[in-house]
């Protein structure tokens, strides 16, 4: 059996496990010890491979980066920071049309910009932002859809564990792509707010019940003081990490440390944080931690094992044959990522194809930054469109109301599926706006 069929053959059996509902990590794990297993006849290779993957993969400080994010998220989560950036948006947004909506978008991308996990984001946004929306007017499906939607904007808006995770596999700067990350989020949560105001005037049956949303009384309005009190701490922590990692104050795993620092003391004073809540914020710390780097030793293991079979040489030289320019290659790459988006979760799709793509990206020149953008907007797509769409599952399992169906989740979801392709063509058009915040003046 030649090397190439055996690398072909663990890329399908690979797809089939992970469907099947074994973990990702395992999966590639296995499939690469019996890759190289295969490839050299020899189990001793294989086995020293594996070892030798197992210390290399994460012997590095930057690795850091990862518990710390986690564990600013998990504390900004229990110290209800996205839910007061919800009641902040909320009020001044309240007499544009959709204005709940685009309260959700913006106080989204605030919490993304300080916890990094879409997941997180529309488990947070589901308890705190769909009540209100029913609570005025709003239609089930439609605020469902749009705590879905804006969800995505965890893994864009620095930090973000796809983009620390596609750095790892990439070889590249994490603090670049967090940078590279900023204006295509804030374009999305732009394109999304547009999106909203156009649905409320034109098609307001789509957003409202009875098509007009119940107006905000005076009763309901908060002191300025009080706004203020509530947005301070999104504000500090906004300025401190990302302001500290683009102005080259901090790398990505000291702004990861001063956020974790921040989060913890806003917690204390908000007196959200007792020694039990704080040994479960630490414990699912570690649990994600271990997870995420399970991942990156068994994605070393399966990188190797590819670079071995030759299947990256042979794709590049049967793309080259064919004819495919760079932005054909692009399209065809997107098409691909999508069409695996319906069928296996984010982080899988990143482990599977870019020990395959990457090498082909660079062939054609392209700037591994930009590319990484790019794939992870097509990726976050992924969340949303069925039949796995994981943010959806997570709202719906965080909503617990019958009268909202699945189904009725991925119809809320459509609109911003849409609105993210046309994000994702512009961002693969216009590589600018991905690398605007990297060029040094005069450069």
């Amino acid at each position: 059996m030649s090397a190439i069929l055996v690398a072909s053959l663990s890329l399908l059996l690979m797809l089939a496990l992970i469907w099947a509902g074994m973990h990702v990590a395992v999966v590639l794990g296995v499939v690469s010890f019996v890759g190289v297993w295969l490839i050299r006849g020899d189990m001793g290779v294989a086995a020293s491979l594996l070892a030798q993957a197992s210390q290399d993969a994460i012997a590095s400080h930057i690795f850091g980066v990862v518990p710390l994010f986690v564990l600013t998220g998990f504390l900004v989560a229990r110290a209800d920071v996205g839910k007061d950036a919800f009641e902040v948006a909320h009020q001044l947004l309240r007499r544009v049309r959709g204005g709940l909506g685009i309260a959700t978008v913006a106080s989204n991308a605030v919490f993304a910009a300080i916890t990094g996990i879409s997941i997180a984001s529309a488990a947070v946004f589901t308890r705190v932002a769909v009540p209100e929306m029913l609570r005025f007017g709003y239609q089930p499906r439609f605020a469902a859809g749009v705590v879905a939607g804006s969800s995505v904007l965890g893994m864009l808006i620095p930090p973000s564990l796809l983009m620390i995770l596609y750095g790892f596999l990439a070889n590249q700067s994490v603090g670049d792509l967090f940078t590279a990350g900023i204006v295509p989020g804030l374009v999305l949560a732009l394109a999304y707010s547009i999106g909203i105001v156009c649905m409320a005037t034109l098609w307001p049956h789509t957003v409202y019940l009875g098509g007009q949303a119940q107006p905000v009384t005076q009763a309901q309005l908060l002191p300025w003081g009080t706004l203020v009190l509530k947005l301070l701490p999104s504000v500090l922590l906004i300025a401190a990490v990302l302001g500290g990692l683009y102005a080259g104050f901090f790398t990505a795993t000291e702004a990861g440390a001063t956020g974790a620092a921040i989060a913890l003391a806003i917690a204390l004073v908000r007196r959200k944080l007792d020694l039990r809540s704080l040994w479960s914020v630490l414990t699912e710390t570690g649990h994600v931690t271990v997870s995420v780097s399970f991942l990156i030793i068994c994605a070393t293991i399966y990188t190797r094992m590819l670079a071995m079979s030759g299947m990256p040489q042979f794709l590049v030289e049967s793309l080259t044959q064919l004819g495919l320019g760079p932005t054909g290659f692009l399209l065809v790459y997107i098409a691909f990522i999508i069409v695996l988006g319906m069928i296996i979760d984010s982080s899988s799709i990143l482990l599977i194809v870019l020990p395959l793509m990457l090498p082909i990206a660079e062939q054609f020149g392209m700037n591994l930054i930009w590319f990484g953008v790019v794939t992870v907007v097509a990726v976050e797509i992924g969340l949303l469109t069925p039949p796995f769409g994981l943010s959806v599952y997570v709202i719906k399992s965080t909503l617990q109301d019958p009268r909202i169906t699945l189904g009725d989740i991925f119809r809320g979801t459509m609109p911003f599926t849409v609105m993210m392709l046309a994000v994702l063509l512009l961002l693969i058009f216009v590589p600018q706006l991905s690398l605007v915040l990297l060029r040094t003046p005069g450069g």
